[in-house]
Parts: C-alpha cells; structure tokens; sequence
C-alpha cells in the first residue's frame, strides 16, 4: 500500500491545493513536511488560485457579530449572483475593526483597545502589539489607523502601523497626534506632523501599493467639513502627501467613501442624500501619482427608493461586470448588488454566511492573499517594555 508520505510533492501539493483556506491550521499541524510545504512560494500561489481567487471574483472579509467571514460574490450573466463563503476566519477574540494591506490584516478588538493584532490568515500567524495609550469617548476608539510597508528592495518589505487622532473644533483649542510603529524593530515613534488637512475619525482609509488613501478636506476654522479631496501616507518617508482633488464637489449631506480595486487602482463612491431622487455616482482612477490623480466616471445610479441602495460606509466594485456591490445600511443585513440600465439584485448576507448572528456591520474590506509569504516578525525576547507617550501637540 502507497502511503501519502511516499508520493511525489507535485501530487502531495495537488492534493493540499483543494483543503479550504480556514483548514490550512490543520495541515500544518499533521506533520512537519506538510508544515514546510504548505509555506513553500511555489504551493501558496497553487493553493491561492485553486481555492481561494478566481479571476474577477472579488473576494470580501465582512464582520457578522464581530466575527469575521471570507466570501466571494459569484456574478455569471444572465443568473442570479451568489455568496460562496470560504470559511471563517476567527475563532476566539471578538473584532470590531479590521484593514487589509497585502495579504496581513490589522484587527481591531472588541472588548480591548490597549493592542492591535496584525494577521497573516494565510499563514496562521498573529502578533499582537500594545497601543501607548488608548482614548475612547462614548465607548468608541477615536484612533485612526492604518497599515503599510516600505519597500526595501529585492521583494523584501518593512510593515508599519501608523496610528493618529485628529480632535479639530471650529472655536476651541484643538490637538492631533501621529505615531507610527515599526514591526521589524518592535518601536513606537512620535511623528512631527502639523496637519494642514483634517480627516474624519470614522473614515476608512485605504491601502494601495503599500500606502493609505483616506477622504479628506482643507483645514477650515470657518466652514464645515466637505471631503473634496484625498490624502496619502507614504510608509516609506513617513509622510502625508499634498491635498488631490476629487472630481466632483461634495454637498453638505453628501458622503464619500473610498474602495480599492484589485489593490490596482482607486474607486470613490459619492453618495447624493440631499431633497430629491437619490444618486450615487462612482469614479476610478486612471493615473494617481505624489501630487497628480486622475479620473473616469464608472457608474452612475439615480434611486427611486427613499434609502440609498449602497451605504456610504464602504462597498466594492466588479469593473467587468460593471456593478458595485454593499451594505443597504450601515447595519443591514442586505447586501445590494446595483448596475447600468436598472440592474440590481438583494442578496441577505447573514444567511449566506450561515450565521444567525444580530450584528452586521458595515466595516468590510476587500482581501486578496498573496502568495509573497509575508511572515510575521516576532519581538526579540526582552525588548517589550512600557513606553512614555508625549504625542498630544498643540494645532490651534
């Protein structure tokens, strides 16, 4: 009798290629040539294409009752959409935030706001960080984070977390603080930022090509926030970049969200909630440089119902199908699938993921593994210690 440990590795790879994302923890743990294969550059990319992306397939981590799911939208012509779920991702900690960045996820929890985890789901490896200092006002974390690398040549990436809160008030004084953390070196550092922007808290940003993408607006202690613009974090020079211009004016009860597409480009969905049919229009860029970006409109789409068929809070695009998909509402359990000529489809999340949980959040993000390996540096043994915060700078 042939035993599996006596076959070829290209047959032993063939036949790991088809165990599910969320059973690869198992296969690790078999045995110890299965551990190495598993990691190896030339079985992650078999497994990924195989089991996990299918071209124009988008896949999606959407949070049900602070538990996060892995799907897919299946969209065939001429039939009805579906929802795969490829498994669940988490089993123990309960999360509230999540960011994706090439392949590694940053996870907010639930129930404690001294540390981050940084995820590589594909791996299994997890490294948890403490924050320096937590601030929560009426039970929410008014931080804003995001993660990146700076690329260091030959395929070699240092990631990093930055991790800001801007408090900004028309006629008090105000204060920002900006800190970055290096996860090869396991340290915190103050950044020296006087922000000419002004960022909303509950803005997501994005992450493209290793830097983040958030709505911003001009620094005005006149008028009212109006998100016309984006702004980049470069990971690399630790900085913001200069204000670019959105292609469209914003209204006062307008919303702007950012998406990404494929982790090539970037697609602003402008929702229109002021007197008369509702609209929302989505544009992608053609060409985003340092101080330059460019656009072409995508979609547009007058509603003839009273709420919105997208919510502002996040959603995806399919640029060869042509639609945009996402929540009804901030925390609906429908999620909407909208297109040209009246095309527009309900799809009850919650039932497609089998969970019959309550909460359905609006905080997804798009994922794409990647067959790079990322692996999750951990502290050297010793180096953990307290660090004394002097982040809060005056901006008045």
């Amino acid at each position: 009798m042939t035993m599996i440990s006596n076959l070829p590795v290209n047959l032993v790879e063939e036949i790991l290629s088809r165990v599910p994302l969320n059973s690869m923890r198992a296969v690790r743990l078999t045995c110890k040539g299965w551990e190495t294969l598993s990691k190896s550059r030339s079985f992650s990319k078999l497994h990924i294409d195989k089991c996990v992306v299918k071209e124009g397939e988008p896949l999606i981590i959407a949070m049900v009752d602070y538990n996060l799911y892995l799907m897919r939208v299946v969209l065939v012509d001429n039939e009805d959409p579906i929802i795969e779920c490829k498994g669940k991702f988490n089993n123990q900690n309960k999360i509230s935030q999540v960011f994706h960045c090439d392949g590694l996820l940053l996870c907010v929890l639930k129930d404690d706001y001294t540390k981050v985890i940084v995820w590589n789901p594909y791996l299994g490896q997890t490294r948890s960080i403490e924050s320096r200092y937590s601030h929560r006002t009426d039970r929410w974390n008014k931080f804003t984070l995001a993660l990146g690398y700076e690329d260091k040549g030959s395929s070699c990436r240092g990631y990093k977390i930055l991790r800001f809160i801007d408090k900004y008030y028309k006629a008090r004084r105000n204060y920002s603080c900006y800190e970055i953390y290096d996860i090869e070196s396991s340290s915190w550092k103050t950044l020296d930022i006087t922000p000419h922007w002004r960022i909303l808290y509950f803005q997501r940003g994005v992450s493209l090509k290793g830097n983040t993408y958030w709505p911003a607006s001009q620094r005005n202690m006149e008028e009212d926030v109006l998100d016309d613009h984006i702004i980049c974090f470069n990971f690399s020079s630790e900085s913001f970049g200069p204000l670019l211009r959105l292609p469209f004016d914003a209204g006062d009860d307008d919303y702007v969200t950012l998406s990404c597409v494929r982790e090539e480009k970037l697609a602003v969905l402008l929702t229109h909630n002021e007197a008369g049919p509702l609209e929302f229009e989505i544009w992608i860029t053609t060409k985003i440089e340092t101080e330059k970006v460019l656009w072409s409109k995508f979609l547009r789409v007058v509603e003839g119902e009273r709420d919105p068929l997208i919510t502002g809070g996040c959603f995806f695009i399919d640029e060869e199908k042509k639609v945009a998909m996402g929540f009804e509402e901030d925390y609906s359990k429908t999620f909407n699938i909208v297109g040209e000529a009246g095309y527009f489809k309900k799809l009850k999340l919650v039932e497609r993921l089998g969970s019959d949980g309550n909460y359905c959040s609006a905080n997804l993000c798009s994922y794409v593994p990647t067959p790079s390996l990322v692996q999750i540096k951990q502290p050297a043994s010793g180096r953990k210690r307290k660090q004394q915060c002097r982040l809060i700078k005056a901006t008045i």
